[in-house]
C-alpha cells in the first residue's frame, strides 16, 4: 500500500495460514533503513487501519533509527515520529516483531509499539544488532573525553575501534536476548512457524456492535 510514498517502510496485507495481519518492513535500500517523516506517517497511518479492522500488525525491522539532520528537521520530524510512537502505544491488536538486523535508537523502538517489551512477541534473528544509536556515534559520544585525551593519533584510534568492537559484541542478538530485551533468537528459516503460532495463541478480537474507531487518517 503506497509504495511510491515513504519508501523507507513498506506497509503490506498479507496471510500466514488464512490468517489476515499487517506487515511493516523496513527498506534498508533507502536512507540505509532510516525512518523519515513521511515513512514515520505511513506507518502511524497504517496501524490506525489495521487497528480499525483488528488486524494484527507485524513488523520487520531493519533500521538504524530515525532520519537526523538539517534538511531532516525541516520536515518537523519531531511531530511525524511522535505520530508513530502514539498510535503504536494504543493499538490494541496483537503485535509481533522481527528484528532483522539493525534495531538502533528511538527508531527501532517506534516499530516495536514503544519499547522492545511492547509486542506480544518479540523475535530476532542471529543477525540482529540492537543498540542506542550506530555503535560508531556510541562510542564517540560516550568515549569524548577518553578519545580527547589520547594525544597520539593512532592509538586513539585503536581506542575508539576496540570500543566500537566491544559495543558491537554487547549489542549481538544472543547477548540481547540474554537479559530478556527480546523473547527469542530465531533461525530465519522458522519465522514463518513462529508467526503463524503467536497468531493461532492471539485471543480473538472483542466483540462489538459499532466501530472500533471513529475513523482512520487519510493517506
Amino acid at each position: 500500500m503506497r509504495p511510491t510514498f515513504g519508501v523507507g517502510l513498506a506497509t503490506v496485507l498479507i496471510r500466514i495460514e488464512g490468517r489476515p495481519l499487517g506487515v511493516i518492513i523496513s527498506n534498508p535500500s533507502h536512507l540505509g533503513g532510516a525512518i523519515d517523516s513521511p515513512a514515520a506517517d505511513k506507518a502511524a497511518r497504517f496501524m490506525q487501519l489495521c487497528d480499525a479492522f483488528d488486524l494484527p500488525i507485524l513488523t520487520l525491522v531493519d533500521t538504524p533509527g530515525f532520519m537526523v539532520g538539517p534538511e531532516s528537521e525541516k520536515t518537523a520530524t519531531v511531530r511525524h515520529f511522535a505520530r508513530l510512537f502514539v498510535t503504536g502505544a494504543n493499538v490494541t491488536v496483537p503485535m509481533f516483531s522481527v528484528i532483522l538486523r539493525k534495531a538502533y535508537g528511538l527508531g527501532a523502538q517506534a516499530l516495536l509499539g514503544g519499547c522492545l517489551h511492547a509486542p506480544t512477541l518479540t523475535l530476532a534473528w542471529p543477525t540482529a544488532e540492537l543498540g542506542p544509536m550506530g555503535f560508531e556515534g556510541a562510542v564517540n559520544l560516550a568515549y569524548r573525553k577518553e578519545l580527547a585525551a589520547i594525544e597520539d593519533p593512532a592509538e586513539r584510534q585503536g581506542f575508539f575501534e576496540a570500543k566500537v568492537a566491544e559495543m558491537y559484541e554487547q549489542g549481538k542478538a544472543l547477548n540481547v536476548a540474554s537479559y530478556a530485551e527480546v523473547d527469542d533468537v530465531i533461525d530465519p528459516a522458522d519465522t514463518r512457524a513462529r508467526i503463524a503460532a503467536a497468531l493461532r495463541a492471539a485471543p480473538p478480537p472483542e466483540p462489538r456492535t459499532g466501530k472500533k474507531r471513529p475513523m482512520v487518517d487519510s493517506w
